[in-house]
């Protein structure tokens, strides 16, 4: 339902015990109780203290975008039974919207100056293999929190999308909410499906739930049920007023720049390669919702970094962070395989991909890296790389704090 790339996705790494052998020194001071960095080879990995350019450039939608990612609710809290998450995307402009919405839509958007927005699916059934759809037994709600630039436009928008959508055949039908009655409900006789939008704030809740069976009574219910869950969301959400996006900071934390990278020069805001969110993030596109969410009550997280197809996961302590570390583990399915991580970085454990995975899906080697209360994700399809980032996002955790 959403974009899916290998950058964003964590993936496997092999590594083997012993000291790392490429070259390279890096520069810094020993603390006390912990190992020297100075002494572990981190290739051509820059490991010194870092500081982006917070400047948004432009992208200040996009960074909103990102933060609304915990404006939508993950779909296991609609119902338990919704599990499978199915991802999650930012849309940043009217083209990236309209993939859910009907194409009709475009002058609504244009009309009441859409800014920005997220969009999640989850079912209680996973994808077939190899496919980007529920199976037809299946519940699936895709849900969809757009911005407007105020409570008036999102009013109007919500009406203007339920009259595009309905325009879309002549069979839809209006569905009344005698718990939402502002809200925009229609299906098409016969076919189990159902839309709605509706308006909350400055936003425009967009709605579309699959079910097994084509039943209006029973569609409304989920979509009563879905509110329920979103509308909360929404207002424990501090939204960044409009003339103030370009203020947002890129990196205001300074976690993007406790990521270990090849190449620092070039990083712009960008969802899936150089972004930061909360923790939402992560359950949205989890193979076990409510394991995951759990995991990251749990441990406390409430940022995650992501550069290229490393990330850095900030949490409540240092214990913590190794719960994460086992967890993440734990919750990353057959398709992996441990393996030996190096000795000389504490903590590091490590996963390989196995013959059950798909390369074009996942990243060979993945390493995971506790520091403080910092868990570094590292990725690669070659062991030498890897070995290097695994000894380079310690040192960089190490140097930055």
């Amino acid at each position: 339902m959403v974009r899916t790339s290998r950058v964003a996705s964590v993936a496997a790494c092999v590594l083997l015990a012993g000291l790392l052998s490429a070259c390279g020194g890096v520069s810094g001071t020993a603390v006390p109780g912990e190992i020297d960095v100075r002494k572990l080879e981190v290739g051509t990995y820059p490991v010194d203290a870092h500081e982006y350019d917070q400047n948004s450039s432009g992208k200040g939608s996009l960074l909103e975008g990102m933060r609304m990612a915990d404006a939508v609710v993950p779909s296991v809290q609609i119902d338990s039974s919704l599990k499978f998450g199915r991802g999650s995307t930012v849309l940043t402009d009217a083209t990236e919207a309209l993939d859910f919405l009907a194409k009709t839509s475009k002058p609504v958007l244009d009309n009441r100056k859409y800014i920005t927005g997220f969009a999640a699916s989850g079912a209680d059934k996973p994808d077939p293999a190899g496919q980007t759809h529920p199976p037809t037994d299946a519940t699936a709600v895709t849900n969809v929190v757009l911005r407007f630039p105020d409570e008036a436009s999102a009013k109007l928008a919500a009406r203007e999308l339920e009259d595009a959508d309905l325009s879309v055949s002549p069979d839809n039908r209006k569905i009344p909410s005698t718990k939402y009655p502002d809200a925009y409900v229609h299906w098409r006789p016969g076919v189990p499906n159902v839309g709605a939008f509706h308006a909350h704030k400055e936003f425009v809740i967009s709605l579309f739930i699959q079910r097994p069976r084509a039943d209006s009574t029973d569609l409304l219910n989920w979509v009563d049920r879905t509110l329920a869950a979103q509308v909360p969301a929404i207002d424990n959400f501090r939204a960044t007023p409009v003339n103030q996006f370009d203020s947002l900071n890129v990196d205001p934390d300074g976690l993007l720049a406790r990521v270990a990278v090849a190449d620092r020069k070039g990083h712009t805001p960008d969802d899936d390669s150089f972004a930061i969110y909360g923790p939402n993030h992560g359950i949205h596109s989890a193979d076990d919702e409510s394991v995951t969410q759990k995991l990251l009550q749990d441990t406390g997280a409430d940022k995650v970094a992501i550069v290229d197809a490393s990330s850095v996961t900030r949490v409540r302590d240092f214990d913590a962070a190794r719960k994460l570390v086992d967890g993440l583990i734990d919750t990353a399915g057959d398709k992996f395989d441990p393996i030996t991580a190096p000795t000389d970085v504490p903590g590091a454990k490590c996963l390989q991909l196995n013959s059950q995975g798909d390369l074009e899906k996942d990243y060979k080697y993945r390493c995971y890296v506790p520091y403080k209360r910092y868990v570094g994700v590292v990725t690669s399809d070659k062991e030498p790389d890897v070995r290097q980032k695994v000894a380079a996002q310690y040192a960089l955790l190490a140097n930055s704090l």
